[in-house]
């Protein structure tokens, strides 16, 4: 009877104890680049120093961990309006206006999102509309966009992992998984016991 259980409580243990492994997730810590396209934002299909914005253009640049263009974190202004930002800012013969948003981040770790207004000649791209509002701009050596006006101060998209928070923090394993591995115990315990009591087959 018991050597009948123990194949089959083996793999459960395992799988219990296994579950730690998915508590963790990679992403890259970088400056996501955005288009205003109608109502909603859209991630750039192009970099920004290649991109060339029309005239009364709005772009946007976010800051935080994703894992991907898909899941890519917006930025937090859902309804940037260019006659806004660029009120400030005359239209001049022979340039053009591009509206930019910068979303540094989260409230708690990073400066407060900003517009700007850049005016630049007809052919400039956007990095070099946003070099005019936001400088210091700092740029690794395969030209990836690292910093807007100075933030960060280090570092270029670097991989992070987040862990999934614990309502309460503590130092060993978890009560779950304790709890787990305990019942799968208590359940090979009992095949012994039977196993004793009973005829082997």
């Amino acid at each position: 009877m018991t050597r009948r259980l123990l194949p089959l409580l083996l793999p459960a243990l395992l799988l219990v104890l296994g579950t730690t492994a998915q508590a963790q997730a990679a992403g890259y810590r970088y400056w996501s680049f955005w288009d205003r396209t109608g109502t909603h934002w859209t991630y750039a299909t192009q970099g920004p120093a290649t991109t060339r914005p029309d005239d009364g253009a709005v772009q946007g640049f976010r800051f935080a961990v994703s894992e991907d263009s898909a899941n890519a974190e917006q930025p937090r202004l859902q309804a940037p309006d260019f006659a806004k930002i660029c009120a400030g800012s005359p239209a001049v013969a022979g340039k053009k206006r591009v509206a930019l948003v910068i979303d540094f981040g989260t409230d708690a770790d990073a400066p407060a999102a900003r517009t700007a207004c850049a005016t630049v000649a007809p052919d400039a791209t956007t990095a070099a509309a946003l070099a005019t509002v936001a400088e210091p701009l700092r740029y690794n050596t395969a030209a990836l966009l690292c910093a807007i006006a100075g933030y960060p101060e280090q570092g270029c998209a670097d991989q992070v992992t987040a862990e999934k928070k614990t309502p309460a923090p503590h130092h060993g394993p978890s009560v779950g998984i304790l709890a787990g591995a305990t019942a799968v115990a208590l359940l090979a315990a009992a095949a012994i016991w039977r196993s004793r009591r009973r005829p082997h087959d």
